[in-house]
């Protein structure tokens, strides 16, 4: 799409918008991710949340005590017929078998979807089938949402499935660095997590008597999310994720190596010029971020060191795994497709 074509489509989503609030529904509005959806659409300026809905069929309707006062409403057990009632955006938390079913109905009832599971994120036929074989791919080809690095090809979309939150921290490190053909040899993302990365369900894994006090690498060569780091990034990569006893955030450490010649400014100034129009990235040089300086916010903080000698690269990119990993980049997301300010309901 043209810059011109681009700016066209945000005006006329900007004034379809403006004179009344976005009915938004949330399905899987019980789980972390979930949680997070809600609470920052009740506070959007332009949406309205008009349906909440757990993840399952059964069970009575419930509140949610942490959000008392910022939203009053009542999640209800989860109705596929009538999430399309009354919506015009439909956010999806939920398992990916579920999704994998549901997403086509929306779409089919002309509801905007944006898709929290990993259901829809591989294009590869394949690769698709081993890791989420109850998947279909429905009549829209869905966009992948990494807001930074797709946004021309959001406004106007009717189906957005968002990243994972391990591969959207490894992307917007690696991604500019490998379209400037800088990064040469293996690349090794070493990441951890909080537990609430692992979702809402018990296990033995997340048990509180397990996991605090300890730390333990996990999906070694079997993580769904490293073929989504490969699609996107183009490139082979070595990834191990590792469960560290925290309730959020994502710290990823990348370790790769550059063309010669290639300095620490080279990186700066490459990422720079990819991130020069985004409020949600800020690059902290050689000062690398911490989960504590991005807990709670949207923002992905990226730091990098270059051994000249070696060409060795080491970079931290740092985010809240249910926020900038989830449910803030699903608003982003939200934002772009209708043309509103990026950091609406995200900010202040």
């Amino acid at each position: 799409m043209s810059d011109e074509a681009l700016s066209r489509t945000r005006t006329a989503l900007r004034s379809a918008v403006a004179s009344m609030p976005v009915r938004v529904a949330v399905a899987g509005a019980t789980g972390f991710a979930g949680q997070e959806l809600v609470r920052l659409m009740a506070r959007h300026p332009h949406a309205r949340i008009t349906a909440a809905m757990s993840s399952g069929a059964s069970g009575p309707a419930r509140t949610l005590p942490a959000l008392d006062r910022i939203w009053n409403g009542t999640v209800v057990p989860f109705d596929a017929d009538s999430l399309a009632d009354g919506a015009d955006v439909a956010f999806l938390s939920l398992p990916e078998e579920a999704a994998a079913t549901v997403v086509p109905a929306l779409l089919d009832h002309g509801v905007r979807v944006i898709d929290l599971s990993g259901a829809f994120r591989l294009r590869d036929e394949a690769a698709r089938q081993r890791w989420y074989p109850k998947t279909r791919m429905p009549r829209v080809e869905p966009i992948y949402g990494l807001t930074e690095r797709r946004r021309a090809s959001l406004p106007g979309a009717q189906f957005v499935t968002c990243p994972g939150c391990y591969p959207t921290a490894a992307l917007l490190a690696l991604e500019p660095l490998a379209e400037a053909n800088v990064l040469a040899g293996d690349v090794v993302i070493d990441a951890k997590s909080g537990v609430s990365g692992a979702g809402k369900t018990p296990s033995d894994r997340t048990h509180f008597s397990e996991c605090h006090g300890n730390v333990s690498a996990y999906g070694v060569f079997g993580h769904r999310h490293a073929p989504e780091i490969e699609q996107e990034l183009g490139r082979a990569v070595t990834f191990v994720p590792h469960l560290v006893p925290l309730d959020r955030g994502i710290l990823e450490t990348v370790y790769a190596r550059v063309t010669p010649g290639t300095t620490a400014h080279h990186v700066e100034e490459i990422l720079g010029a990819a991130y020069v129009t985004a409020p949600f990235i800020r690059l902290r040089g050689d000062v690398l971020p911490e989960i504590k300086h991005v807990a709670y916010t949207n923002f992905c903080d990226i730091g990098w060191r270059v051994d000249e000698p070696s060409g060795r690269l080491l970079m931290v990119s740092c985010l809240d795994n249910l926020a900038k990993g989830a449910a803030g980049q699903a608003i982003q997301n939200f934002n772009v497709m209708l043309g509103l300010d990026e950091q609406a309901g995200l900010l202040g």
